[in-house]
């Protein structure tokens, strides 16, 4: 594939975003359009250069790289508890969770909530109080392009499909094993 490096025109932004384990999704519509748009330009070169760019239907660009260093693990480990607890509660208030998790904004005062019942798993990740849980997770939820903030609280974003998606793998192998 011959690849016009004129063309890419958010190289640079693009592969810094990436490179960093950011997930670009629509909430950020010039680089995810421009991604879009040059998607297989992209993918080469990207490929060329040792990364796997992923595209996931559902609307999001991220490069599927190993989880080798122990912050990323960690990280991964807030997130999935996090998102993990919330449909747990979500399901017991009889809302549908995936929908829940991404129509509502999480304050402070839901954020006290979900630590306060959940309390012994958060402490095994060092998270004790809603600013524990706002600084460690939902901070790094943004800078990873798994959440914005919006007022005083946080959305959550569609990347954070791949943590659901994750569990869901879980739940199948239990039924399956």
């Amino acid at each position: 594939m011959q690849i016009d490096l004129a063309e890419l025109k958010a190289l640079e932004d693009i592969h810094r975003k990436l490179a960093t384990g950011y997930h670009l999704s629509e909430t950020e519509p010039g680089l995810w359009l421009e991604l879009s748009a040059q998607h297989d330009a992209y993918a080469a070169l990207f490929a060329a250069l040792g990364y796997s760019l992923k595209h996931d239907e559902r609307g999001f660009f991220y490069f599927d790289t190993p989880e080798t260093s122990v912050n990323m693990s960690k990280t991964s480990q807030w997130f999935a508890l996090t998102l993990y607890c919330l449909v747990e509660d979500f399901a017991d208030a009889g809302k549908d969770p995936v929908n829940a998790l991404f129509d509502k904004v999480l304050g402070f005062t839901e954020m006290d909530q979900l630590v306060s019942r959940h309390l012994p798993l958060f402490e095994q990740l060092n998270v004790q109080s809603a600013s524990d849980l706002r600084k460690e997770v939902f901070n790094r939820m943004v800078r990873l392009g798994f959440a914005r903030e919006e007022g005083d609280g946080f959305k959550l974003l569609a990347p954070c499909h791949r943590f659901l998606d994750a569990a869901l793998a879980l739940t199948e192998e239990k039924v399956d094993g």
